[in-house]
């Protein structure tokens, strides 16, 4: 069995390098299109298994090119997608506009992901990993499935939550605030970036660490890009500073580092600066390469950074 197991997205990317970010009823010149796999699940589950954990993905795909191309990415990578259910619905997609400065502006389409449920088998898949990671954009439905798993079992493996977007983008599509409220005394490890922390508690910082230990949270990282994160450890808030590269591409950042944190904080146990750190190392290899994967690392590499 998978030691990480991620539930959610797995999709395919379709990137394209734009003269600039479009403001309202702007536009943009694309210089270029290019595909790639991506989707958070997959990508937490594809940074795990470069680090050298076995890891395995529950998604749903459609039966199309897409879906094609998506299972040979899980394969290149040797991750387990027994648990990757097929329809006759399109793939989920994302466009992905990048501008020079590494920028991305994200846009969703497909129908596989809002269609993914948590049948028995892959609740029983979940329940003998060590770790599970999911998100918000995965559907509500699975989520709360999750939840309510997690809360009838004490055996249950630690669960990893990354609200992933806006409150308002995941409406209709992902995980329902009451169910983000139901999560959070279960959650082992809360993580989110500033956007969707505001869009959900009307906060972030360390405004936002208190009032997300007063919801019964014992650890959670709040993501600041270049200021690099806040991590909650019970009654502790740890600063962790972001490395300075020259990014190339941001796209999966975000992903990199919950996967470090998945790595170093929940499997290894490592205090939490010393966890941070790995995970912000993971995320600043991963902006070296072009797209959500392109930089992704293996140990040695994070190792020799830090």
């Amino acid at each position: 069995m998978p030691t990480v197991v991620a539930v959610g997205s797995a999709l395919l990317d379709r990137i394209y390098p734009v003269t600039n970010l479009p403001e309202p009823d702007g536009g943009a010149f694309a210089r270029d299109e290019r595909l790639a796999a991506g989707g958070v699940a997959a990508n937490v589950a594809t940074a795990c298994a470069r680090l050298g954990r076995d890891a395995g993905v529950v998604s749903r795909i459609g039966h199309d090119d897409d879906g094609d191309r998506i299972l040979d990415s899980l394969a290149a990578e040797d991750i387990d997608a027994s648990h990757v259910a097929r329809g006759d619905e399109r793939s989920s997609y994302a466009m992905i506009l990048r501008d020079d400065d590494g920028r991305r502006m994200i846009i969703a389409g497909g129908e596989s992901i809002p269609k993914l449920r948590l049948d028995d088998a892959a609740l029983d898949y979940c329940r003998d990993a060590d770790v599970v990671f999911t998100s918000a954009y995965a559907p509500d439905r699975v989520v709360s499935r999750l939840v309510q798993a997690a809360r009838a079992d004490d055996a249950f493996p630690p669960i990893v939550f990354d609200l992933a977007g806006p409150l308002e983008e995941l409406e209709g599509r992902g995980t329902e605030p009451a169910t983000i409220d139901d999560l959070l005394p279960v959650v082992d490890c809360f993580v989110s970036s500033e956007v969707p922390l505001r869009s959900y508690l009307g906060c972030d910082g360390r405004e936002a660490a208190a009032e997300l230990r007063d919801r019964g949270v014992t650890r959670a990282a709040l993501t600041r890009g270049e200021d690099g994160a806040l991590l909650l450890d019970g009654d502790d808030v740890v600063e962790v500073p972001a490395f300075r590269v020259d990014a190339v591409d941001t796209t999966g950042a975000g992903d990199a580092f919950s996967a470090g944190l998945v790595d170093a904080w929940i499997l290894d146990g490592k205090p939490a600066a010393e966890a941070g750190r790995f995970a912000a190392a993971v995320a600043a290899e991963n902006c070296l390469g072009e797209g959500a994967r392109g930089g992704l690392p293996g140990r040695e590499t994070v190792l020799e950074r830090l």
